[in-house]
């Protein structure tokens, strides 16, 4: 797809920059279009030979810059000198072949603005950047021998919506550090491989989810701040070496989510707003193009330039990290025009609704590409509202991700687990709740980063009693979770119950697992991840109707409910059974159907989770109702804020 100038022009070798180009008459048709999905290979810099000679290619589009140059380490950091050609097809792309620069030179385009002002920016479709806070693009390949050939065949199984997903959601910064009070000090992408895969492994997560890792110039923005759609943060190294733990995971059977913000950008110098002196990827509208809770600049998705580049970076991940999905960010915010503005903040769109309409298709469309482009990759919405059919197919009018968050259970599972036992007792609708709507969509349940900060109290303390009861009601938790139909993604820190708030500037308390309960709850979680990798009724069919039926709601006074997970097959179920009051059930009858035998295989009051072990059933005592065909009366034991798993 290479368009060689010299085949058609004479380029005159005595110019700093040669007149060259990437693009073809269909590629900027495409691009124009919001079509183009592999931008990053004719956008950013791309090291060339021409004419013999090796250097860089470099093509950036400031369609109302009066004049664009590369700056960088090669020139003294002065504009002017390497001036771009600006095309004549009235793109607004300005392009040219450098000879002599080549991999890891440092650069910034000096833009000249319609006023004459020089801004310099970073590179929007850079591979790589400088650590903060530096802001200067880095010239680099991607090269790795990715050697993850056995994942990337059976991906459609790993990847499955009947696949077990139980993520296990990091923030890279402050897993675990080289030196515990260190700010600056981070583990590095090889570290973890060292570390990080082989904890994931024994705990039995079947995928990470790292927090956005795209390059961001500002610490405590966890990454949601980001200048850098195309370059894996400097932080903890290379790219190729953030491949390299990506390699790692895979070999081990760990499929990799990466947290993803088309939503948004920060108003950083060196970033995206008012790239060539204009609004150029937002809304010029502050009524549409700033977000007010967040300080930063709204992409904007009518600007098909812009829409481009927000396919191109999702494809980038996905065809050049082998990630296995996305966590689409703050989709509530992209789809609402109103979203967290009073009314006369916003503008209404052409029909008078309060719906982005070019939002919505930008979604819709970059699922379909997804879809088609890697059929074994899902998409994932963070979506609060219940707008219908961000799961739905786009065929049928729908957005077509491939799940989406369920924060209405988590919500309401905070809540109902707040309450004291008695009070429990008169709620057990809101605990129930969840399953009423729990196959309107392909959920996946979050415990995530955002309910452990900013005051929210970690997961040990948002439960009440004692401390015995605090960590019962947690394992509780946990296995409602677990045991509940739909993915599952937990915090980090969380699956040993970490007593602190997550704080980003320093590492996780490990020194926790020293003690029984927190070990314990490392244990419980490491079983439940077991259960739901292990039992198949626990992930096939984890998002149909079927899957899932109440055997009792009507022991509303004694705290228990019991239900059924079940298989494809009519033979393959499981009984759950959750107690969720302060007393304990001694030899408490249960009526099941179809089965004269049951074994327990889980119970959140066994000893190794910290619990009690006076309550388990090693003897489940099962008889048969006369004149019933296959009714009985089954007898178990329950502790205290327990869970039990029968088979």
């Amino acid at each position: 797809m290479v368009m060689k100038y010299e085949e058609k022009h004479f380029i005159d070798k005595r110019k700093l920059v040669w007149s060259y180009s990437l693009f073809s008459d269909e590629t900027i048709e495409l691009y124009q279009s919001g079509n183009l999905c592999d931008g990053y290979d004719y956008f950013g810099s791309h090291p060339l030979t021409v004419l013999n000679t090796d250097g860089c290619y470099f093509a950036v589009w400031a369609p109302n810059a009066k004049s664009v140059s590369v700056t960088g380490d090669f020139n003294g950091w002065k504009g002017g000198i390497h001036k771009l050609y600006i095309r004549q097809d009235g793109s607004g792309i300005w392009e040219g072949f450098i000879p002599k620069i080549l991999e890891e030179h440092l650069y910034k385009y000096c833009i000249v603005t319609k006023e004459g002002k020089e801004v310099f920016k970073a590179d929007p479709y850079a591979f790589a950047a400088e650590l903060r806070p530096s802001t200067a693009s880095k010239i680099k390949s991607l090269r790795h021998d990715w050697q993850d050939e056995e994942w990337m065949k059976k991906r459609s199984q790993h990847n499955s919506l009947d696949a077990p997903w139980s993520v296990y959601e990091i923030q890279l910064a402050s897993w675990m550090r080289p030196v515990k009070d260190d700010e600056s000090a981070y583990t590095s992408y090889l570290d973890l491989i060292d570390r990080l895969v082989p904890y994931v492994t024994a705990m039995g997560f079947t995928h990470v989810e790292f927090m956005p890792v795209m390059e961001y110039p500002f610490d405590g923005s966890w990454g949601y701040q980001g200048t850098g759609f195309f370059a894996a943060t400097s932080r903890f190294g290379t790219p190729q070496e953030f491949m390299q733990l990506i390699d790692a995971l895979h070999q081990n059977n760990i499929g990799v989510v990466l947290d993803w913000v088309p939503s948004h950008f920060p108003s950083d110098a060196h970033g995206l707003y008012l790239f060539d002196g204009t609004p150029t990827y937002e809304y010029a509208d502050h009524r549409k193009g700033f977000h007010i809770d967040w300080n930063s600049y709204i992409f904007d998705y009518a600007r098909m330039e812009v829409v481009s580049f927000l396919k191109s970076s999702a494809h980038f991940w996905l065809q050049y990290y082998h990630a296995d999905g996305i966590r689409v960010d703050a989709v509530n915010s992209i789809i609402r025009l109103d979203f967290s503005r009073k009314e006369g903040e916003w503008l209404p769109n052409v029909n008078g609704g309060n719906e982005n309409l070019e939002a919505i298709k930008f979604l819709q469309e970059l699922n379909v590409m997804v879809a088609k482009e890697f059929p074994y990759v899902q998409m994932i919405a963070e979506e609060a509202s219940d707008w219908k059919g961000i799961t739905a197919p786009v065929a049928e009018g729908g957005f077509g991700f491939g799940m989406k968050w369920m924060m209405g259970w988590m919500h309401d599972n905070f809540s109902y687990f707040k309450k004291g036992s008695s009070e429990r007792l008169k709620h057990q609708q809101d605990f129930t709740f969840s399953i009423m709507y729990a196959f309107n969509e392909n959920y996946m349940l979050p415990l995530s980063h955002d309910e452990v900060v900013h005051g929210k109290s970690p997961m040990i303390y948002k439960m009440p009693g004692n401390e015995w009861e605090k960590f019962a009601n947690l394992r509780l938790l946990y296995s409602w979770m677990y045991l509940h139909p739909g993915a599952k993604l937990l915090f980090m820190g969380n699956e040993f119950a970490q007593t602190s708030e997550w704080n980003y500037k320093t590492e996780l308390q490990w020194e926790l697992l020293e003690h029984k309960p927190h070990s314990g709850m490392q244990a419980c979680v490491r079983r439940l991840n077991e259960l739901y990798r292990g039992e198949s009724v626990l992930h096939e069919g984890q998002f149909e109707q079927e899957n899932f039926e109440w055997v009792t709601l009507a022991h509303e006074q004694e705290g228990i409910m019991a239900f059924e997970r079940r298989g494809k097959k009519i033979a393959e179920k499981i009984l759950v059974v959750l107690n969720v009051s302060d007393s304990a059930r001694s030899k408490f009858k249960l009526v099941v159907q179809g089965k004269s035998a049951w074994r327990e295989i889980f119970n959140s009051d066994d000893e190794i989770y910290w619990g009690t072990s006076n309550y388990l059933n090693s003897n489940i005592r099962c008889v048969k109702q006369p004149k019933k065909a296959n009714i009985y009366n089954l007898f178990i034991d329950m502790a205290p804020f327990s869970a039990l798993v029968l088979k």
